[in-house]
């Protein structure tokens, strides 16, 4: 069993997936919960917050007639800092014939790229390779078995507040659970959304959350720029909530059950109903009364995220796509929208492929971050079931294990 869990500002989701003989994954348990102790993606009760990942985990397990120990977290936000790195490595001793580099060589030239300095409020999260440069020949993918003398490797460095990550061990475990791997929920969404050929193209993940909206932008098969902008889906609550006087409670059904986010999108005067505040009658408005409430807001965070990924990377051309995952992804209009800021028509939502079993409530964008946690620590689950070990709450935060299994998965 692997057990994938998204602690979000508004929703918890969970995923339970099961490795099956021919060792592929089959969903076979999710949950969807209200959140609680969370602010902007950051814990603020542990308590709170704790009995929410009790009850959503206990959800997934009655659906998925399984017991639970531990869960693979995906975590994102502000918090969250990526840089590449770049280092070198001799593959042979001066005045020795060039030799076949090996992955020794590979890992401590990848190694040698994660020696930067961390300050000590932050904890190294992932290092990923992007690219290797052999004796000058650069954007190698695999250089074994190459002759060489220097090999290079350019690699992006993904570090979190280790207050953070702190908090979110805490709250499992006083939740009852082990924390068997912490991941960057955008890195997770990657393995369950993301094409290889997106990925190769260049290509921008942005998971639109209610809190925050995270960003990983792909190129050459590998990350090279992770950034996150502090506003989300709430934000266009909160703007609905004011214009129309009511609670954020009923703004964020309205919301959901009615919010689009482009106007040419709107073919007819659907009419919604606003409900009443303190013995006020129930008035009526218009979906096309709304869309201009939420559309100028999605933009402006399209925007934003935008010039976030212009300043904080140095790609220059794209040309895979845009991927949307999130629950703000699943807004009537988005796709529009975010074609009109970006420019281009290249937009589409993120849903995970069908993986098997007999539930499909997972095959929304705002699953994509839990499922790809269940997919891409599938052999870290085949290595527990054949040693039958488990791993414990303070081994989790080991950084070789995360490491093996990301240069794993991506190189």
């Amino acid at each position: 069993m692997i057990v994938g869990l998204d602690i979000g500002t508004n929703c918890i989701r969970v995923a339970i997936g099961e490795v099956i003989e021919n060792g592929s994954v089959e969903i076979v348990g999710t949950a969807v919960k209200k959140s609680a102790g969370l602010r902007n993606g950051v814990i603020v009760n542990i308590e709170d917050a704790a009995a929410a990942i009790k009850e959503a985990v206990e959800t997934a397990e009655q659906n998925a007639g399984a017991d639970v120990t531990s869960c693979a977290i995906g975590i994102g936000g502000t918090q969250i800092e990526g840089m590449n790195q770049r280092g070198i490595t001799p593959v042979t001793q001066p005045g020795k014939p060039r030799r076949e580099v090996t992955r020794a060589d590979i890992d401590r030239a990848i190694e040698n790229a994660r020696a930067v300095f961390i300050p000590q409020d932050r904890e190294l999260l992932h290092v990923v390779a992007q690219s290797f440069t052999v004796d000058g020949d650069p954007n190698i993918k695999d250089p074994i078995d190459m002759m060489c003398a220097r090999l290079e490797a350019d690699v992006h460095v993904i570090t979190a507040s280790k207050t953070t990550i702190q908090n979110v061990m805490r709250c499992v475990s006083r939740a009852g659970y082990m924390t068997s791997v912490i991941m960057l929920k955008t890195l997770a969404a990657t393995k369950a959304v993301v094409h290889e050929d997106e990925m190769d193209l260049g290509s921008i993940l942005i998971d639109m959350g209610a809190g925050t909206t995270d960003v990983l932008v792909l190129l050459g098969g590998a990350p090279v720029c992770t950034v996150s902008i502090p506003v989300g889906g709430n934000l266009v609550t909160n703007d609905i909530a004011i214009v129309k006087g009511i609670p954020v409670s009923a703004a964020e059904k309205i919301k959901i059950e009615s919010g689009c986010c482009w106007l040419d999108g709107i073919e007819e005067e659907k009419e919604v109903i606003i409900p009443g505040v303190g013995g006020r009658d129930p008035e009526l408005t218009t979906q096309l009364e709304l869309c201009q409430i939420i559309q100028p807001r999605v933009e402006e965070i399209f925007s934003m995220v935008r010039s976030a990924v212009i300043t904080n990377s140095s790609v220059s051309q794209l040309s895979g796509n845009i991927i949307l995952t999130g629950g703000g992804a699943q807004m009537e209009g988005v796709i529009e929208c975010a074609q009109a800021v970006f420019g281009t028509t290249s937009v589409r939502i993120g849903v995970p492929e069908k993986l098997g079993g007999k539930l499909s409530e997972y095959r929304t964008p705002g699953f994509a971050t839990v499922i790809g946690l269940v997919v891409a620590n599938k052999n870290a689950a085949q290595e527990k079931g054949k040693n039958r070990k488990l791993f414990s709450a303070d081994e989790s935060g080991k950084k070789d294990s995360i490491f093996t299994k990301l240069k794993k998965s991506f190189f």
